[in-house]
């Protein structure tokens, strides 16, 4: 997506300074961050959104979490309340990702990582090129045991997405606050859950024939475990699987290796049996009566807020939105998204 071609790097004395330089290189190449410098990363919560946490029983230092839906373009961020558990503070349409429903398996594939992730202050990039990002650390333990390859997956400003999540500037600037202040409030990591789809029984029943549907089923366990508990999942690996909220002390958990025995807590096993079961039932019964379709993008998706505008005022307007350096990434293949049909 292009980058700054003067990158004046003073070599570093240690191996330390050395990897953090071949890093900070590989993320510039990338065109995932730039030179410049200013204070945008320092942008506060806006007040109406202060206005609403507070509503909610929330304070700006409480912790937050990110959850994002390829299909819907929605990100959501969750944060936890006075009662100890988390709520729904804002949904935010995303204006861009690229690749298909499914996850991200080699660089260069365009797709955008489905699975569960923790981002730490160190992944927060105040300099991006597409106005402000964090990195979602991509791979994961479980997605480098897989073999699975690429780098500076984001969500970032913008409109464009080569692999990342692109939300626009005003979005992704107050995602950028919130996690800031929930990292100064003490919070040292946020869990992002990139997931294909809500996991509902009506989605799984549309999808249940496409390819990555056993890999689906696995991140609706742990969709389920924190959609049951209001409570970010503890996410393990091992057999080539996710494995969620295991109890203290069991393990060890190799990503690469079989499962050992182990528990879950007994209070979290009943509130995600009661989930699960309702689920089933319901989807038992739309399968019996809803076929099974089949999605192909061209390149990715975009919100139908975003979608409608690109249609009705063309792709200056919406780029008008971002800070206006940052082309919108393929506009054709957005407005070509399958899923537009049926809303």
């Amino acid at each position: 997506m292009g980058y700054k071609s003067a990158m004046n790097f003073s070599f570093p004395k240690s191996r330390k300074g050395l990897a953090a330089t071949l890093v900070a290189a590989a993320l510039l190449l990338a065109g995932c961050v730039t030179t410049e410098t200013d204070n945008k990363h320092l942008q506060p919560i806006p007040s109406q959104l202060l206005s609403e946490m507070s509503a909610k029983g929330m304070n700006a230092s409480d912790p937050v979490l990110v959850r994002i839906f390829k299909k819907e373009s929605e990100l959501e961020v969750w944060k936890r309340d006075h009662s100890g558990k988390y709520a729904l503070l804002k949904t935010y349409p995303m204006c861009r990702w690229s690749g298909q429903l499914g996850p991200k398996k080699r660089e260069g594939d365009r797709q955008a990582p489905e699975g569960f992730y923790s981002v730490v202050p160190e992944l927060m990039n105040p300099r991006s090129q597409f106005y402000l990002s964090f990195n979602l650390g991509y791979p994961n333990s479980l997605e480098r045991s897989l073999g699975y390859t690429g780098s500076a997956l984001m969500v970032h400003g913008a409109c464009t997405s080569a692999g990342c999540f692109a939300m626009t500037d005003n979005g992704v600037a107050e995602i950028y606050a919130l996690a800031r202040e929930a990292f100064s409030g003490g919070q040292k990591n946020f869990q992002v859950q990139a997931l294909p789809f809500r996991m509902t029984p009506e989605n799984m029943a549309k999808h249940r024939n496409n390819p990555n549907i056993a890999f689906w089923r696995n991140l609706k366990e742990g969709s389920d475990h924190f959609e049951a508990t209001r409570q970010p999942p503890r996410v393990a690996a091992c057999g080539r699987r996710y494995v969620f909220d295991p109890k203290e002390g069991t393990g060890p958990f190799t990503p690469g290796a079989p499962c050992p025995a182990y528990e879950e807590d007994p209070a979290i096993v009943a509130a995600v049996a009661a989930k699960k079961s309702e689920d089933e039932k319901r989807l038992a019964d739309l399968v019996a009566k809803t076929p099974a379709l089949s999605f192909v993008h061209v390149d990715g998706g975009m919100h139908p807020s975003f979608r409608s505008l690109l249609k009705s005022a063309g792709p200056e307007r919406l780029q008008a939105m971002t800070s206006g350096r940052v082309e919108i990434s393929r506009p054709d293949a957005a407005l070509l998204d399958p899923f537009s049909a049926l809303e």
